[in-house]
């Protein structure tokens, strides 16, 4: 990808290189709802995993659940190695990423002591730069925080160079235009099955590319 219009490239990890089998979401979410004395339908482990539009805080509303105490119960039952071996990588992420020749980094809200065994179990760690893993101390995405923080290490800060953020959500559109980079979406799924009569999926992305697949993207 010798001839790519930007000098770096800035991935989201969870949707947009791995996901996860539908099996393991509705196995942790039965774990979160005992710890919390409540039952999770798959439905609605879907609607948090993904935290499609407002739906998440929605859920965690009409069952009367703190965020924050969501969260804490949420990280407590997520096993690392459960998490590696129920991650799958897309076929066009490993058609696609290996090929960049400029610096690569991943910005994820996966926590580390989960994006690291992933990215072990899959074999990928080589493939980037820098990894940055948002956490209230960095920001979240859609807050540039987190990309500033990968810049920083890739070299590439406020120095005019011409970087683009890849990912699924439109907190990566966010977090990408916040930071002054240009913004791709890739839409991996439809989840308008997911919410009543085909609702919201959330705030419009507007992205300066959206494709359905990396191997489409215009570098």
């Amino acid at each position: 990808m010798s001839s790519s219009q930007y000098d770096f490239w800035l991935l989201d990890l969870d949707g947009t290189l791995v996901d996860v089998d539908p099996q393991y979401i509705h196995e942790v979410f039965d774990g979160v709802g005992r710890r919390l004395g409540l039952s999770f339908s798959d439905r609605e482990g879907e609607l948090l995993w993904y935290g499609i539009g407002d739906a998440r805080d929605g859920l965690l509303a009409e069952h009367g659940i703190d965020p924050e105490h969501f969260w804490d119960v949420f990280h407590s039952v997520e096993e690392p190695k459960n998490r590696a071996a129920a991650t799958h990588l897309y076929d066009d992420a490993e058609l696609f990423v290996p090929d960049i020749d400029e610096p690569v980094g991943v910005v994820t809200h996966c926590q580390e002591y989960l994006t690291g065994p992933v990215l072990e179990a899959l074999d990928i760690e080589d493939w980037f730069d820098t990894v940055v893993c948002c956490t209230d101390e960095t920001g979240w995405k859609p807050d540039p925080g987190p990309v500033e923080l990968a810049m920083t290490d890739l070299g590439v800060a406020h120095n005019g160079h011409t970087g683009v953020l890849v990912g699924d959500d439109p907190r990566d559109v966010g977090a990408a235009h916040n930071a002054g980079l240009s913004s791709v979406h890739v839409r991996r799924r439809s989840y308008e099955h997911l919410l009543p009569d085909g609702g919201n999926t959330g705030p419009s992305v507007d992205a300066d590319q959206r494709i359905g697949s990396l191997t489409d993207l215009d570098g």
